[in-house]
């Protein structure tokens, strides 16, 4: 993750809001969100998510003139990548041998996200384990952990996501 700020923009978080059908007005309707409750506009829940749009190296999103890996079956090209801003925590290109997916998120709230802020994001390692497999070998999990903060340093949101990589390509066993 090379991204390290992130602007709460009242537009990105309508369209957010509509991309994964919630037409709750807090989360597009000034008048209405300074009415209730929470004051004003506010991001949905895993709106945090999103900060990836503004990281230039995040490795999910095509780049001109780079071959992409793609969301396939099969990679397309992109040559694998390691180090910071490569795949998301055990998946992707960035690991040899085997198959990574991204098993779990869990996000702890704070406080509420409100348009018009910026946060400051800080990612750490948390912690790694492994089980043994049934189909895939070993298989390797690690925890990544993103800390979203305002731009007064108050912690607004913990997100931690867990990568699964397998030791080995996942046998058919038809």
């Amino acid at each position: 993750m090379t991204a390290s700020r992130f602007p709460i923009e009242a537009g990105h978080i309508m369209m957010f809001a509509r991309a994964i059908g919630d037409f709750n007005p807090v989360y597009h309707d000034a008048d209405r969100a300074r009415e209730s409750a929470v004051g004003g506009i506010i991001a949905p829940p895993t709106f945090v998510q999103a900060s990836a749009q503004y990281d230039p190296d995040y490795p999910l999103r095509p780049q001109p003139g780079v071959p992409w890996f793609g969301s396939g079956s099969t990679p397309s090209g992109r040559a694998p990548s390691t180090g910071a801003g490569a795949s998301p925590p055990g998946t992707g290109p960035g690991h040899s041998g085997g198959t990574g997916l991204h098993a779990e998120q869990h996000y702890e709230f704070h406080r509420p996200v409100r348009a018009g802020e910026v946060l400051t994001l800080t990612q750490r390692p948390g912690k790694s384990w492994e089980k043994q497999g049934r189909r895939g070998g070993l298989l390797h999990f690690r925890e990544t952990i993103i800390e979203y903060r305002g731009e007064d340093g108050e912690l607004a949101v913990t997100a931690r996501g867990v990568g699964v990589r397998t030791e080995q390509t996942v046998k058919d066993l038809r």
